[in-house]
């Protein structure tokens, strides 16, 4: 667990995020936060994804944030007995302190973070911050004054894919017919969660590259150790020795494979996306969106 890690402060005081992980969705945010929870210098939670943001302006997203807090901690419970690893009284006191009462307010937010050990910062890795309306970057530019950013851009058509398939996965579903896989492209949140065009200029216009790093997906399989010097420059912190650098931290399973006919689709719906990538983003990090 990435708490059991990098130490745990028992008497901490409550405090905000330094590092916002804010996206995008299926594009690799499990492994960022895989993998900065082994530096030395910053901490996680022990779940990925507070949703603080959201939750305060997407409405739609609060249908399903209790699910996912109840999730979080189920598994929790179910690592440390897979692991014969006793819970401790402290990490036992903070997820109740964090899964009952009243939640996702300012106070709340600030508590998640406050066994953060003196000299680390905070990290707060939740990719449905990217789709934020302008009113909701708004808030998090006057709320986290001194935080950075880091949005991971993925070609698509893989992340709407990838999304489908995690969709299908959940619901138990199985299209039978090339009917039923264009009746699952209808999902909107396939559009709405890679909507780059949307979102990406609102953090942009808030946020200069001192404080927003872009990255291409592509480059967690080609040159993970690249990519995460970078994110260690971005953040003015020193090079640390990671473990799983090659891995994928939440492989998907093969799953159905998805009709030629429905790829196409979704590669003309996703059209203004690609547009805009191309051209707002230069050639290399184009080369490394898969």
């Amino acid at each position: 667990m990435p708490a059991a890690r990098q130490g745990w402060d028992p008497d901490g005081k409550p405090r905000k995020p330094r590092i916002v992980g804010i996206g995008a969705q299926k594009a690799g945010t499990s492994w960022l936060s895989e993998m900065l929870a082994q530096h030395p210098r910053i901490w996680t939670p022990p779940f990925k994804e507070v949703q603080f943001f959201n939750h305060r302006f997407v409405p739609e997203h609060r249908q399903w944030l209790p699910w996912h807090f109840r999730r979080s901690k189920e598994n929790l419970v179910r690592r440390h007995i897979a692991t014969g690893t006793p819970m401790t009284p402290e990490m036992a006191a903070y997820l109740s302190e964090i899964t009952t009462g009243e939640m996702f307010t300012a106070k709340w937010y600030r508590s998640v973070f406050a066994p953060a050990p003196p000299g680390t910062r905070p990290i707060d890795i939740t990719p449905e911050y990217s789709t934020l309306p302008d009113e909701g970057v708004d808030f998090v530019a006057d709320f986290l004054p001194q935080a950075q950013f880091i949005y991971i851009i993925r070609h698509p058509v893989d992340r709407a894919i990838s999304q489908l398939k995690m969709n299908l996965r959940r619901k138990g579903r199985s299209p039978a017919s090339l009917d039923d896989w264009m009746a699952e492209i209808e999902a909107p949140e396939l559009m709405d969660r890679g909507d780059y065009a949307a979102y990406l200029p609102r953090w942009r216009a808030r946020f200069g590259p001192d404080r927003l790093l872009v990255l291409p997906f592509g480059r967690i399989a080609r040159d993970p150790q690249g990519l995460i010097r970078d994110v260690e420059a971005f953040l003015d912190l020193p090079a640390a020795e990671y473990q799983g650098l090659h891995k994928k931290v939440f492989a998907a399973p093969g799953g159905p494979s998805v009709p030629d006919a429905a790829r196409a689709e979704l590669r003309a719906r996703l059209e203004p996306q690609f547009a805009f990538l191309q051209a707002t983003m230069p050639a290399a990090f184009l080369d490394d969106l898969r």
